[in-house]
């Protein structure tokens, strides 16, 4: 898991597939073979969008699962975002769930949390829970994640557990913790 330390731009970098210490594709699965959780979930991603490999869902699942195993939150959302979507797995949103879960509580990684609270917001996987959903994107928002506060907006502007001025909002955030 990344450590408390890892900036937003750095988990960024590693979501989208780009580690930073690696030149070539040999390396990265050296590197990966070798038991490293950031190049094994960099792999899982290539193989998950077809970059430098042929795209190959089961392919990306194996090597996410590697990396999750080693407790590598990021990989661990991954993890949760394939079987909510069905790919490489049967589509589970129980699973899903429990992978953002895992990945939001224990590897504190804001896009998680968002992923956990947008699961709340609609009922997936979970009983629908606009508190719980509200409580997520703050912690989430809180660890700078930009999309999570576009979802807090929109409970906001919906009415959706959320009071009604932005005093109050911004002050309902420090209550959900």
């Amino acid at each position: 898991m990344p450590d408390d330390a890892t900036s937003s731009a750095h988990q960024r970098l590693e979501a989208e597939g780009q580690t930073p210490k690696t030149e070539t594709l040999r390396q990265l699965r050296q590197l990966a073979e070798g038991g490293d959780p950031t190049a094994q979930n960099d792999l899982g991603w290539m193989y998950q969008n077809g970059k430098g490999v042929p795209q190959d869902d089961t392919e990306a699942i194996i090597w996410y699962r590697k990396a999750a195993g080693q407790d590598y939150a990021i990989a661990q959302d991954n993890l949760g975002w394939m079987y909510q979507h069905g790919r490489g797995v049967s589509q589970d949103d129980v699973m899903a769930v429990q992978w953002y879960r895992i990945a939001a509580e224990d590897g504190n990684l804001a896009k998680a949390q968002d992923n956990l609270g947008w699961m709340y917001q609609h009922g997936r996987g979970v009983s629908q829970s606009d508190t719980e959903a509200v409580r997520w994107y703050c912690k989430a928002a809180e660890g700078g994640y930009s999309a999570a506060q576009d979802n807090l907006n929109w409970m906001y502007e919906n009415g959706r557990a959320l009071p009604q001025n932005d005093a109050e909002a911004i002050k309902g955030c420090s209550e959900h913790h």
